[in-house]
């Protein structure tokens, strides 16, 4: 990739690739930083920043997630590419009672 745009639109390909799973995590703001992109999101288990960026040295990604003020409360290395949407949703959405809490919050 030759620029940090590059590689942000790329990434977003991948989440993209899952639009049901990225569009459950409240998906929003997305923006390109240094070797990747960050985004906000809404999910069951994380509230706040998801950043993605690429680690050249090992030709795969790091996931950080934040809280609401910028703090890093997780960091998850080594992520391969076909990996990143469902590492994120374990994190960000997946809760051991999901279907349940997917049916209380919208099919009240």
């Amino acid at each position: 990739m030759e620029n940090d745009k590059e590689m942000a639109e790329y990434i977003y390909t991948i989440l993209l690739s899952q639009p049901t799973i990225l569009m459950s995590w409240g998906f929003q703001s997305p923006r390109i930083i240094r070797r990747g992109i960050s985004f906000i999101v809404n999910g069951f288990k994380h509230k706040g920043e998801v950043s993605i960026q690429y680690n050249e040295g090992q030709d795969l990604f790091d996931v950080y997630l934040m809280d609401v003020t910028g703090k890093i409360e997780d960091t998850i290395n080594m992520v391969y590419f076909d990996q990143l949407v469902e590492v994120i949703d374990e994190r960000v959405e997946k809760t051991e009672d999901y279907k349940d809490r997917v049916n209380n919050e919208y099919f009240k």
